[in-house]
């Protein structure tokens, strides 16, 4: 009879637990499957739907993916969201480095250095792209009655096509390089100081150190910052609409504006689901080609 009931007892307060677990987990479950799942789903199967949210959905096939062979607009987006993406992830990547290797010292009020730099990746996104668009003004912009000192006539910025990228990308490149350069020093403090006292002893300067130890030290690191530099490039749109509302002209349409466009402006809901949907593959393929080339460079 005492195992029964001792039996008994465990039982329930198993149960017990299982269920303070649940109650724990079953939130993020329930909003996961609500807010992500059924709306990637449903996003799926309008990929091959005509669909304007006022009239029922029209199966149609494979017409929305075609449709994008011939959309010159789908292309300039495509395009200007790899250009925006070679320009961010290399200079992110340099910018946070250097700032993590700065601040790693030392120094007397290195937190507030480090605080202050890190300050802007929580700062409204749209507070931020207003007052770059006031520094951006081509005429009445400190940036530019700086430049008028060295050159005659300075970029236009975001009123010019030519200049609007750039200037989206030099916002983008100051907002993040501090949220990375934490990530950087977290990565630099977890170096071993003999390496560098072993590589000092045999002769290895302050750059030779920095190659061939801080660099391969850093390595899953900077693998890390760099997969979820490329997912950010490919998902920017914020800074897009505030600044420049993807002019002028077509300079500044990256894909998910292309995709904002076609759903909430145009209504075409399926074309934009298959947009989507390519834009899923291209961010899919890309962090598989990052994964296998950095296995490779393990062996």
């Amino acid at each position: 009879m005492e195992i029964t009931s001792k039996t008994k007892a465990a039982g329930r307060l198993k149960r017990k637990n299982t269920l303070i677990a649940w109650s724990f987990i079953a939130p993020n479950f329930i909003g996961f499957f609500l807010f992500t799942l059924i709306p990637v789903v449903f996003s799926l199967v309008l990929a091959f739907m005509s669909w304007d949210s006022f009239s029922a959905p029209e199966f149609v096939g494979l017409k929305n993916f075609t449709k994008m062979l011939g959309d010159d607009t789908f292309w300039i987006s495509l395009k200007n969201t790899f250009l925006y993406t070679i320009g961010v992830v290399p200079l992110t990547l340099i910018a946070s480095l250097g700032l993590a290797i700065l601040l790693n010292q030392k120094i007397r009020g290195m937190k507030m250095f480090r605080t202050a730099f890190f300050f802007p990746y929580v700062t409204s996104l749209v507070a931020i792209a207003v007052v770059w668009n006031m520094l951006f003004h081509p005429t009445m912009g400190p940036i530019n009655q700086f430049l008028r000192h060295f050159i005659e006539n300075p970029p236009g910025w975001t009123s010019s096509s030519d200049w609007a990228l750039t200037a989206i990308v030099i916002v983008s490149v100051w907002r993040g390089m501090g949220y990375y350069m934490i990530l950087y020093l977290a990565g630099l403090q977890s170096i071993p100081k003999e390496l560098y006292e072993a590589a000092s002893m045999d002769g290895a300067n302050k750059w030779k150190q920095f190659m061939n130890v801080t660099l391969p030290s850093l390595r899953s690191t900077t693998f890390f910052v760099t997969i979820m530099l490329v997912i950010n490039c490919f998902k920017i749109f914020d800074l897009v609409q505030v600044m420049t509302g993807g002019g002028p002209g077509r300079a500044t349409n990256v894909l998910v504006y292309n995709i904002y466009n076609e759903a909430f402006v145009k209504f075409n809901f399926g074309y934009a689901s298959a947009i989507a949907m390519v834009l899923f593959v291209i961010v899919l393929l890309i962090t598989v080609v990052q994964f296998k080339w950095n296995q490779l460079r393990e062996r």
